[in-house]
């Protein structure tokens, strides 16, 4: 193959993993909640397959499946953003990154505020949206910095744009993540700006500021045999910028699907790695079920647009990260399989059946395009090449 699309349903979940309870989820089912509002129209998706892979009939099976299809387990302790990607890309993680239900030690958030010269506010788990409600008059009015967590391993920091410049924010979350070491280490410190008169608007300059991987992923392993590597998205910073050859920083899903078209045209040779957030961050931690109907009704429209266009050495890979039941009692991720199809002229349509790890694919993307790298999955590409 020469070029390798994969593109990720940021939470799209295909229901509960056997240890779901242990994570609180048990019950879980991302698909199922979406489909239960109605309102979900995807037959570029299901003609892939996606209603022929187990325990999802629900959605309407084919006799003449245009894709390989199955699903994947995480084998990772975690069910983040960080994690997920980085086990897609091989790379499995043993154990789960810090949490803190309670807030973040005394005194680390006094360090913190020296360090940015601003008083802190929060500091515990609260709904993005929540927050900027209940503090975001406050920290107007104190200049100061909105610190708080989730179920995540996240340090997420909200401002006023008028009080507290993109600039200044970003350069907070780096003092935050140089801080956040060690036991504290967690996955990711996000950037939360926000604008406007109460009630008060979150903007699209979110900005992730991930741990590096710790180990050698897929993209590493591209990047040293000399293929291309492209993030469209937040792929850059999940990855904390490591192994991408190029990167394509646009936000939300119609301008990452966009430009995932646009480079469909582009004359490269290696992976495009595309993550597409709305699902998570507009939907499922809003527990806005028929928005994310809509959403994948959305990304179905492109998938129609996008598959004609695949060429003779196209692949293309579509999966998520983990789940976000909309239809949960939390506003928090959800431990779920995620689905998995694969298209394109080479590829054999086949039930690839239920993986036990996301880093199948990364070993599948290795093979394709050549690499040595196989992580910690086992490739299928003899399946879907057969």
């Amino acid at each position: 193959m020469k070029r390798v699309f994969l593109i990720v349903l940021d939470s799209v979940g295909a229901g509960e993993l056997p240890d779901a309870a242990d994570f609180g989820d048990a019950g879980a089912h991302t698909l199922r909640s979406v489909f239960r509002t109605g309102l979900l129209h995807i037959p570029h998706l299901l003609s892939l397959g996606l209603g022929n892979v187990r325990g999802l009939d629900f959605l309407g099976k084919t006799d003449t499946p245009q894709g390989a299809y199955g699903k994947a387990a995480e084998r990772s302790r975690g069910k983040d953003t960080t994690t997920g990607h980085w086990e897609i890309a091989g790379l499995y993680s043993p154990t789960a990154m810090p949490t803190f239900p309670q807030g973040f030690p005394a005194d680390l958030m006094e360090a913190y505020s020296r360090a940015t010269g601003r008083p802190l506010l929060c500091n515990r788990p609260y709904s993005g949206t929540e927050v900027i409600r209940d503090f975001g008059r406050e920290s107007i009015e104190k200049k100061a910095l909105i610190v708080y967590t989730s179920a995540d391993s996240v340090f997420q920091v909200a401002a006023h744009t008028d009080v507290v410049p993109l600039d200044e924010l970003y350069r907070d979350c780096e003092i935050a993540r140089k801080l956040l070491v060690g036991p504290l280490g967690v996955g990711r410190v996000i950037a939360r700006p926000f604008d406007g008169e109460h009630p008060f608007h979150r903007t699209a300059d979110r900005r992730d500021f991930s741990l590096p991987p710790h180990g050698e992923t897929l993209l590493d392993a591209l990047h040293d045999a000399g293929r291309d590597v492209l993030g469209v998205g937040k792929i850059s910073d999940i990855f904390a910028a490591r192994g991408l050859t190029r990167s394509f920083p646009v936000h939300g899903n119609p301008d990452c699907t966009k430009e995932t078209e646009r480079l469909l045209g582009e004359d490269f040779c290696g992976l495009c790695f595309v993550n597409l957030v709305d699902f998570d961050m507009v939907y499922g931690h809003r527990n806005d079920a028929e928005g994310y109907a809509r959403a994948l009704n959305e990304f179905d429209t492109a998938l129609g647009r996008m598959l004609p266009r695949l060429q003779k050495e196209d692949a293309l890979f579509i999966t998520a990260d983990h789940g976000c039941d909309p239809g949960d009692v939390s506003t928090d991720h959800t431990r779920e399989y995620v689905p998995l199809l694969a298209a394109g002229p080479a590829i054999r349509p086949c039930d690839l059946g239920v993986r036990t790890t996301y880093a199948d694919i990364g070993a599948t993307v290795a093979e394709l395009l050549g690499c040595g790298y196989r992580g910690a999955g086992q490739s299928f590409a003899a399946q879907i090449l057969g």
